[in-house]
């Protein structure tokens, strides 16, 4: 026992949000450490690793025929095992000091939806990339505990975590997850409706980076006063010549309906599945929000008039799971932290 406190108080105690779209990691005492797309650029043949981050994001359809350039997690869950464990090793090495002997714990937030097949990828991944100790919770736990939510309370708290491939929402008290629900609908599917929305209409192919552009500088979730516009260049469907397109924020915001129309009965069904008395928790406290894809501009006052309830924007949003994550042990070596060990998947 003595020595494995001495190695938990050397070891580094690290907490990762590894997301669709980007990867972060939250080191115990430094905070925030790598914040990078999840993208590797390989060459072809040998899989050797050429770029990671946001280098290998630069890549992403403009490598040549020897080079890709690849997102090794689809929806949340890990669909390259091999070039996974390649990107966690990378971005765990720029942060443990060359010289540290004992190798550090990870917590890892994932979607409650996955299978436990995907579950055991990410552990196998971890474990591969150098950790001594890997633990696997639900990201929207990670979340409310990044958020700084008083889950240990007799009260019902929602956090609503929207990332790139998943939007998970959950109801916590007394540090129990008393309902959860996760569909595989987030970022990627706003920009893929982006994408299918300006083909049909316009007959004009887009990549992703264009309509991830779209999305941030325009994209928008309610009805505004100012209507905004965007010149995007694409490729012309029927001609295949390069073509200039002038885009407004309320073509943007009727290609994204489905998606978030998605989210928003999801969150209705959770509410629906919650006990009253934890309902009327949620009615006072409000919805928190967390992930990239609650930064969509007029989301959380949509979804406020949806459901009638406040809706409250986390302060950190994007870091929220990494954050929470990276805390699980310290919170599990509190005085009243060992009820974590049954939320633990």
């Amino acid at each position: 026992m003595a020595r494995r406190n001495l190695f938990d108080s050397l070891s580094l105690d690290i907490g990762i949000d590894l997301g669709t779209c980007n990867t972060l990691i939250y080191v115990r005492g430094k905070g925030i450490v790598i914040n990078e797309p999840s993208v590797v650029a390989v060459e072809r043949g040998t899989k050797r690793v050429v770029a990671v981050g946001s280098e290998a994001k630069r890549m992403l359809w403009k490598t040549p025929g020897d080079i890709i350039a690849i997102r090794p997690l689809r929806d949340g869950v890990i669909a390259d095992p091999d070039t996974t464990e390649k990107m966690i090793k990378y971005f765990i090495q720029k942060v443990i000091p060359r010289r540290w002997f004992v190798k550090p714990r990870m917590v890892i937030g994932v979607p409650s939806c996955i299978t436990e097949v995907e579950r055991r990828a990410v552990e196998d991944a971890a474990y591969k990339a150098g950790a001594r100790e890997v633990k696997v919770i639900h990201e929207s736990l990670a979340a409310a505990i990044g958020s700084d939510i008083p889950i240990h309370e007799p009260a019902g708290h929602m956090i609503c975590d929207i990332g790139g491939g998943t939007s998970e929402i959950s109801v916590i008290s007394l540090k129990g997850m008393v309902v959860t629900s996760a569909i595989r609908v987030g970022g990627d599917e706003f920009d893929e409706a982006i994408i299918k929305h300006i083909r049909n209409a316009h007959n004009l192919i887009i990549g992703e980076q264009t309509a991830e552009r779209l999305k941030i500088e325009i994209g928008n979730a309610s009805p505004d006063k100012i209507i905004e516009k965007v010149e995007i260049k694409g490729t012309d469907a029927i001609t295949g010549l390069p073509r200039r397109l002038e885009i407004d924020s309320v073509e943007v915001r009727e290609a994204l309906q489905e998606p978030i129309n998605q989210i928003v009965e999801e969150i209705k069904r959770t509410l629906g599945q919650t006990p009253p008395e934890l309902a009327a928790d949620i009615v006072e406290r409000g919805i928190v929000m967390a992930g990239g894809g609650s930064l969509l501009k007029g989301l959380p006052k949509l979804i406020a008039k949806e459901t009638g309830v406040p809706v409250i924007l986390a302060e950190r949003p994007l870091e929220c799971v990494a954050i929470g994550a990276g805390k699980f042990f310290e919170t599990m070596n509190s005085q009243d932290g060992s009820l974590y060990g049954s939320l633990n998947i």
